[in-house]
């Protein structure tokens, strides 16, 4: 009987010193989770209107439970602002590949290739498209991803500054802050319009107009 109740000690203290390798870290498997909900919202948002997607069809999509879902964001607009951020992240990423590479040294060139791959992103990725052309971004995360130190923006003002010179602009932050503005409402313009040309047309239009504003002498 003692060698019994010894070798199942053994074992068991074998068993628990094995476990841990067994387990992935909790932080690991919490980065997989977020990942999966992001994935499926996004696979929603390509199909399904905004406001008609909730946090149960999300957590359906991901295979999760809503308590899971819960325990990672507290609604469906957090998740959103996530996706949102992580799409503009991409962006910047983007322009400092551009920025890197040599790019034109002329202001409103440099302006036109941002707003380039802007609509390129927004045409690859439909989720992204549907949540910032129809301002379903937080004002508070609109408002953080607009300073003009931020995303695209602080990539073109860098270019401003240390390309072009630009230091004495005035009022350069207020300027990158209107152009930023107006060129959202101008796109999302350019996306309701039933046929290419016209898109094509006012998204031509609107680059003229903001590299003026933005490059006048």
């Amino acid at each position: 009987m003692p060698k019994r109740r010894s070798s199942e000690k053994l074992q068991s203290g074998r068993g628990t010193a094995t476990a841990p390798s067994r387990r992935r870290p909790v932080q690991e498997r919490s980065h997989e989770t977020v990942q999966r909900i992001l994935a499926a919202a996004s696979a929603l948002l390509a199909l399904t209107p905004v406001d008609q997607i909730t946090t149960h069809m999300i957590a359906r999509e991901a295979g999760l439970s809503i308590g899971a879902l819960y325990r990672f964001f507290p609604g469906k607009q957090a998740i959103v602002d996530s996706i949102a951020i992580r799409h503009v992240q991409d962006f910047q990423t983007t322009l400092e590949r551009l920025l890197a590479g040599g790019p034109p040294q002329d202001g409103p060139a440099f302006f036109e290739a941002v707003v380039d791959a802007f609509i390129e992103l927004l045409d690859a990725r439909p989720d992204f498209r549907a949540i910032a052309l129809g301002q379903h971004v937080s004002a508070e995360t609109r408002r953080r991803q607009a300073d003009p130190d931020v995303g695209g923006a602080g990539v073109l003002k860098r270019f401003m500054l240390e390309a072009l010179g630009m230091r004495g602009l005035p009022d350069l932050d207020l300027r990158l802050r209107i152009a930023i503005e107006t060129g959202e409402r101008l796109i999302a313009y350019a996306y309701e319009q039933a046929g290419q040309a016209t898109r094509r047309r006012i998204i031509r239009e609107m680059k003229r107009l903001l590299a003026s504003y933005l490059f006048a002498a």
